[in-house]
């Protein structure tokens, strides 16, 4: 299946700029899509790597004499060194830049100059249901998720085990963000327990058998390598006492449904609903990012145990949305959303179903996911 990226906006104006996003959501596929003709850096390449990773300098070598288009580099976190003599040909040559990387870790840990200012910053993310039309199928976004590659797949499944293997282990090893991988592969399955949850760091630490603070760090880890989310609780104007830690997710549905263990004490139903956040969560940030929408995305929760799934704060709106599996839905299911007007009346309520009607509970519109998702841009705005 051929799908056409929404991400537009990085080309519309010949400025270098930066484009993170965790592996395989189609970075390069789209920029040699966009920029057939570009010069392509591959720091993936290991001879390419090692080339300019023994001289930094070497990279005005691979750039045509009088040279005034795109050039791309993959991967750029692999040789920060290389940020210097890109700032550095941007200044003295004009030449424009697209860098391209899945994690800025360790850029900033060596406190690398991300080229102060002269690069803009943009984001790709896996597939939205705009970008796949009317072939998009929630059960399969649901299991397998929206990596471009599982559309494709004969075996989807085997697909994402194999992503999990090589980039959430092996490339966490190579990039010396962990000593012990087996420890790093406990607390992967441990964490997938944890989607769409409150993080307590003291149980997990508990549950892996090791300290709360390398917890911690491997939680870092993940939102570094960008496959990690953390949603912070929405404290304005707080009419009543919240709780003060944030939720966690896997970035992809089906990066979660292959880490998340099932066995025959696990709900069916626990590991949907988590599923369910996780593709309205990364939709929803996607959208944000491509369309330059400045929500702000968090979740409500009070002391008492009243609680909504996501808030959407910003200029353009107010929104809570709460995620059901459940393909029926009734009034009590919104009782979080009405709650939480009582303390927001500015706020547009929706309840999110599995099923194919809409429906309306005094302020609250029941909407099937799928169709929320394909007018999830419209809604926004």
């Amino acid at each position: 299946m051929i799908v056409s990226r929404i991400l537009e906006k990085p080309l519309t104006q010949l400025k270098s700029f930066f484009l993170w996003g965790p592996r395989a959501t189609g970075k390069t596929a789209w920029l040699k899509q966009q920029l057939p003709t570009a010069v392509y850096i591959d720091l993936l390449n290991m001879e390419t790597y090692a080339y300019l990773q023994a001289n930094p300098h070497r990279l005005l070598e691979f750039i045509p004499k009088d040279y005034h288009d795109w050039i791309i580099i993959d991967e750029i976190q692999k040789i920060p060194a290389l940020l210097n003599e890109v700032h550095r040909l941007i200044e003295s040559n004009n030449h424009i830049f697209v860098l391209t990387g899945s994690s800025a870790r360790s850029l900033r840990k060596k406190g690398v100059n991300l080229l102060a200012g002269r690069a803009l910053v943009y984001h790709m993310h896996p597939l939205i249901a705009q970008e796949i039309g009317t072939a998009f199928d929630l059960a399969n976004a649901l299991q397998f998720g929206l990596l471009p590659a599982t559309l494709n797949e004969a075996d989807p499944q085997a697909y994402l085990k194999s992503y999990v293997g090589t980039y959430l282990r092996e490339e966490v090893m190579q990039e010396g963000l962990t000593r012990n991988l087996s420890a790093f592969s406990r607390f992967l399955e441990v964490a997938s327990f944890s989607q769409g949850s409150i993080l307590n760091m003291s149980a997990i630490a508990r549950e892996v058998g090791m300290i709360q603070k390398n917890v911690s760090n491997y939680f870092d880890i993940l939102e570094d390598l960008l496959i990690g989310i953390k949603v912070p609780v929405f404290t304005k104007r707080a009419k009543r006492v919240t709780v003060q830690h944030p939720k966690f997710y896997f970035f992809d549905a089906g990066v979660y449904q292959v880490l998340r263990p099932k066995g025959l004490m696990d709900k069916q139903s626990e590991i949907d609903g988590a599923a369910c956040e996780t593709l309205f969560l990364q939709s929803v940030r996607a959208i944000n990012d491509y369309f330059d929408f400045d929500y702000q995305i968090s979740y409500w929760r009070t002391s008492a145990g009243v609680e909504v799934d996501f808030i959407l704060y910003g200029p353009k709106g107010f929104f809570a949305f709460e995620i059901k599996r459940s393909n029926t839905v009734n009034k009590h299911d919104a009782k979080g959303l009405l709650s939480f007007a009582q303390d927001y009346p500015e706020a547009k309520l929706f309840l999110v179903h599995g099923g194919t009607e809409k429906y309306y509970f005094d302020a609250v519109t029941a909407m099937p996911m799928r169709e929320l998702l394909l007018h999830l841009p419209t809604i926004l705005t």
